[in-house]
């Protein structure tokens, strides 16, 4: 089987995204104008109250928008995020960040993140803003 043009672009972008394996962010779904990441939460993740930093699940979060936004393979980035945490989040919590996009036009792209712990409660909702460039993220794909 084939793989679809947006798995090739993330897996393109997983070879050199390092913040997946610094904190263990798993790509486990991408389409075009979609992406689903996971990771679970290590005491290395805490914050002086011992509850996940927030900047955790906001890098959480963020990285499923790029790669819902790079899906079309136009190397696209961040103009606005915004984040608002709803749950606290403690260590060993896997949460899930689903990307689906809103709308998309030339150059720019609503998407809405949704962040889930492992039992299905949203502990996040965040808000981006894409600004396409022009460039591809694997050129040799074209497209």
């Amino acid at each position: 089987m084939t793989k679809a043009l947006s798995e090739l672009i993330a897996d393109k972008m997983a070879q050199n995204d390092h913040v997946l394996s610094l904190l263990g962010i798993e790509v486990e779904e991408v389409r075009t104008g979609f992406a689903k990441l996971s990771m679970t939460i290590s005491e290395k993740m805490l914050n002086g109250f011992g509850i996940a930093h927030g900047g955790i699940t906001f890098t959480l979060a963020d990285t499923a928008f790029a790669y819902a936004c790079n899906s079309r393979n136009r190397l696209t980035v961040a103009a606005n995020c915004q984040v608002k945490f709803i749950k606290m989040v403690h260590q060993g919590d896997k949460l899930t960040a689903t990307a689906t996009e809103r709308s998309l036009d030339d150059r720019t792209g609503i998407y809405d993140v949704s962040v889930e712990d492992q039992d299905g409660e949203v502990v996040a909702i965040f808000k981006g803003t894409s600004h396409g460039l022009d460039q591809r993220v694997v050129p040799e794909l074209g497209v």
